[in-house]
């Protein structure tokens, strides 16, 4: 594992930021376009749950070697806030398994944590 170890630190840095994002840009919409205070608020306290601090994040992140940082087509365009919607919600999903899968090697508490927020958002996704 110790090989791998900065490589992981990567994963887990993009993924929380990804996460992060998806969730954000979902509860401004819910604030700002539909004024939907319930929804938001569930969002934003989901957001905050997204807390992982360690130092190594920040030292092992290499946006300049990031092999896949160009923008595909399919992100670069967005016809509607319900495209929006669609394509926030499966980018913070998706995240969370990956954090969820990640943490599994070493920290079994953050594992299930990232899994319960997964369940979580398959659930607000039914709402939205």
């Amino acid at each position: 594992m110790k090989s791998e170890e900065p490589k992981l630190y990567r994963l887990i840095d993009a993924n929380l930021n990804r996460l992060r994002e998806g969730l954000r840009t979902l509860e401004d919409i819910q604030r700002y376009i539909y004024d939907n205070e319930v929804l938001a608020k569930r969002l934003k306290e989901l957001r905050h749950l997204v807390r992982y601090t360690d130092k190594n994040l920040l030292l092992y992140r290499d946006i300049k070697k990031d092999v896949l940082k160009q923008t595909t087509p399919s992100e670069a365009e967005r016809k509607s806030v319900e495209e929006l919607i669609i394509a926030n919600i499966k980018r913070a999903q998706e995240a969370a398994r990956v954090l969820e899968e990640a943490f599994k090697l070493f920290d079994p508490a953050m594992a299930q944590r990232f899994k319960q927020i997964r369940y979580e958002l398959y659930d607000i996704e039914k709402e939205l």
